[in-house]
């Protein structure tokens, strides 16, 4: 009888495994919101990672991470190392792309907790009123991430944190807060 257990439960953590590595080597998660505020005002506090303190949730949520500044002042070659001892980990992001009022791609490359490679893409384009905002993220599907993503909705708990980072960057664009 344990002899059948153990073969039953090998079984099924080989297969959930398998099923795992099936996964897609890329996620990409994607949140939209309107912005009441000027393309120029929005793009702004992305463009510069002296403003991420103010609306990203990682520096947020950890009060233990602190960033450095090199590089361009912002836009393209603007780069921000971050540390913390939080989720929020450790690591680089650079400013890949910065094209002004319509789009900025900033590369991050992780250290800690994992070596990986996200790109965070921001669209700014005209809404009725203001400025409609898309934050993409493409990360790295590690195989842990692969793992848990057979137990859990991977879109679903990493978007949440780019839905909380485009509310506070709609609270402090509209309302200085």
């Amino acid at each position: 009888m344990v002899l059948r257990i153990l073969v039953v439960t090998a079984i099924v953590v080989i297969a959930i495994l398998l099923y795992a590595a099936s996964k897609p080597p890329v996620l990409v998660i994607q949140r939209t919101t309107t912005i009441h505020a000027p393309p120029e005002k929005v793009f702004a506090f992305v463009d510069d990672f002296r403003n991420w303190p103010k609306w990203n949730p990682q520096d947020r949520d950890d009060p233990t991470l602190t960033r450095t500044y090199r590089g361009a002042p912002s836009g393209t070659g603007a780069m921000s190392d971050w540390n913390g001892k939080g989720e929020s980990g450790e690591g680089t992001m650079t400013i890949a792309e910065s094209v002004p009022y319509s789009k900025i791609s900033v590369d991050a490359n992780w250290d800690r907790p994992f070596q990986t490679h996200n790109v965070n893409e921001f669209d700014f384009g005209p809404a009725d009123g203001g400025t409609k905002v898309t934050w993409i993220l493409r990360a790295t599907n590690l195989f842990v991430m692969k793992v848990m993503g057979v137990f859990t909705n991977m879109d679903k708990n990493i978007g949440v944190h780019l839905e909380a980072g485009l509310a506070n960057l709609k609270g402090f664009t509209e309302r200085g807060k």
